[in-house]
Parts: structure tokens; C-alpha cells; sequence
């Protein structure tokens, strides 16, 4: 493949900020000329695009940790690609690159902005999945802020999600027990069967809330809050004494357009805060860059010796992202989501 064949990149940017959920009439399809290379920036083909829950947020312009997207931009997403040319002297044709390109088919980007990855060590899409961001959060959060101990109940919501169901496993190699909690008996039995979850709780259920009680009959010491709404209504009464929650995400929010109706319940969920000691902290993983290595060497262990299993849910075409962006918001993925925008060479 010639460099001078590669003139265009296929891209999806913001067409508008949505009202709510997200359509597809939020994004536009272009082809735009790729700029030439300059001194230090490297062309990439991208081979897989990792779609997270993130991603909403830098669609709206709402105050928040990270700029959001402008509209006519492309969307922002981690991406996996292979280097066609370098004016960079740490990559060269070939090379397999972790990049932060966004939603598109080719990009141009900065070499000290990527990692290089070896397909030997472990498969590519991976570094978007259980051995990149998704997994980091799940290890310095639940370790950083969580903090499990021998013996102690770890819960977390969304646990077949790539963030969720490492924290598990996690929280196992800990001597934890951990309680999942999921929609669907499919996706229950995965815990359970597959993933080594003490237990698993289906939030679709009717009996839900009873469900979650039984599975934790010494209440919960570590809660990993993924979603909020009715599930951390459910878990907040179950709470320990000096219980600790990392609030990595709020998916069941993401969409709110307006303040939720009733009455206020601020003060009840603070006076629990105090009179049970809660330790509560959102965090964005950035925090704990220092621990990136020790993940890297604990989980990819783990993997190798047989002991930590994952689950990626593919797309194909960059075109689709989209409509399973839409699907990730609403519970319709089966593990880690990847748009599989080119086939590996």
C-alpha cells in the first residue's frame, strides 16, 4: 500500500449536541484530505476504535474534567492502528501504535503522543480493552480508592462491562468476594460461570432489590459505582460501616436532560455518608498514572497464567460506530466495545 494512495480519511465528527439520548442525526459521516506530515508526526491506518461510556460527556458542553467536542469536530476515542509513514525516528512502517485518533480511518498524529504495541505479547485490540484504559480504571480505582481486604463484599455495577468485570476479578485476586450485578440471566451466568463471581444480580429482575439483599448477607464493603440510578438507590442501604465507594461512572445520568422529579434526597443520602462513615470518591484515572506499571504487570500475569478472563463485542466499519455508540449507552453491548474499523495486516 503506497503512501500516495492514502489521501483521504473517513471520519464521523459531532454534527450537534443531543437532547437527551443520543441519534444518529448527532453525526455526520465526511472524507477529508489528510495534511502532509511534518517533522515528528506519524500516519496511521486505525484498526480497532474503542467505544466507552466517556464518550457522552464530551458531547455536551456542560462543565466538566475534560473539554468537550466541538461541533464539526471528530469524536474523541482511544484507538488501536499501524504506522504507513513516520517523520518520527521511534516508529517506522509496520509499527502497531496506541493513539488517542478519534472516530475515523486514517489520522496524522504527534509520535510522542503513541505507544508502540507487539501483537506477540498479547492481541491488539486489547490495549483498549482489559489491558488499556478500561482496565486501569478498574485496578487503581478499586485498589487506590476501594482498598479490598481479605474476606470483605466487593460490589460492582455494569460488571460485564470491561470496567466491571476486571474489578471482579480483581477483587477476587484479592481474597474478596465479589458480587456482580448485571442485566440479564445471560449476562448473570457470564459472572458467575465464566468470570468466577461469588454471585451475580440481575437489575432487570422484578425482585432485584431482594435479590441484591441475599447476595449480600454481611452487607458491602466496597462498591464500584458504574451507573447510579435505581442500582445505587438499591446498594446505598447495604452499605458497611467505613464502606468506600469509587464513583468511576454514572451511565444511568448521562442522558438526563432535566432534574429528576420527587423530593430532594440529598440530605438523607449525606446523613448516611455520616452516620456510616462512607468514604465516597469520584475519580478519572489519569490520577494514578504511577500505578500503570504495576497493572500492566499484574493483569497481563494474570491473563497468561489462565487466571483473568474478557469478553470483547466487535463492530465492523467505521460508519456503524454510531448506532453501537448509541447501544453502548443502553446496555445493548456483551463486554468490551471495539468498532473493527480495518482488518490487521
Amino acid at each position: 500500500m503506497s503512501v500516495e494512495s492514502i489521501v483521504q480519511s473517513t471520519q464521523i465528527v459531532l454534527a450537534s449536541r443531543p437532547d437527551g439520548a443520543p441519534t444518529t442525526d448527532n453525526f455526520r459521516l465526511e472524507a477529508v484530505n489528510l495534511p502532509e506530515l511534518t517533522d515528528g508526526e506519524v500516519l496511521i491506518r486505525i484498526i480497532y476504535l474503542s467505544l466507552d461510556p466517556y464518550m457522552r460527556g464530551r458531547m455536551s458542553s456542560a462543565e466538566s474534567y475534560a473539554d468537550p467536542v466541538e461541533i464539526g469536530e471528530v469524536m474523541v476515542g482511544g484507538t488501536v492502528g499501524q504506522v504507513i509513514n513516520s517523520r518520527h525516528q521511534g516508529f517506522e512502517s509496520g509499527d502497531y501504535v496506541l493513539a488517542s485518533a478519534g472516530w475515523q480511518s486514517h489520522a496524522v498524529v504527534d509520535g510522542a503522543h503513541l505507544r508502540k504495541l507487539d501483537p506477540a505479547v498479547a492481541p491488539l485490540s486489547t490495549s483498549l480493552g482489559v489491558l488499556g484504559m478500561p482496565g486501569f480504571t478498574a485496578y487503581s480505582g478499586l485498589l487506590k480508592i476501594g482498598q479490598p481486604q481479605e474476606g470483605e463484599t466487593v460490589v460492582v455495577a455494569a460488571a460485564t462491562g470491561p470496567v466491571g468485570s476486571a474489578v471482579g476479578q480483581i477483587a477476587k485476586r484479592k481474597g474478596a468476594r465479589a458480587v456482580g450485578i448485571a442485566g440479564g440471566p445471560e449476562k448473570c451466568a457470564y459472572l458467575r460461570d465464566e468470570l468466577g463471581f461469588d454471585a451475580a444480580v440481575d437489575h432487570k429482575a422484578p425482585d432485584f432489590v431482594e435479590q441484591l439483599r441475599t447476595a449480600v448477607p454481611d452487607g458491602i464493603d466496597v462498591y464500584f459505582e458504574n451507573v447510579g440510578g435505581e442500582v445505587a438507590e438499591a446498594v446505598l442501604p447495604l452499605l458497611n460501616q467505613y464502606a468506600r465507594v469509587p464513583v468511576c461512572g454514572l451511565i444511568a445520568h448521562y442522558n438526563d436532560a432535566t432534574a429528576p422529579e420527587g423530593p430532594d434526597r440529598l440530605p438523607g443520602f449525606l446523613s448516611r455518608v455520616l452516620v456510616k462513615s462512607l468514604t465516597i470518591r469520584g475519580f478519572i484515572v489519569s490520577e494514578f498514572e504511577s500505578m500503570y506499571g504495576d497493572f500492566l504487570r499484574d493483569v497481563s500475569g494474570w491473563i497468561r497464567e489462565g487466571r483473568f478472563a474478557y469478553r470483547e463485542d466487535f463492530v465492523d466499519g467505521i460508519e456503524n460506530a454510531p448506532t453501537a455508540f448509541i447501544g453502548l449507552l443502553e446496555g445493548k453491548n456483551f463486554g468490551k466495545m471495539l468498532v473493527r474499523v480495518a482488518e490487521e495486516s
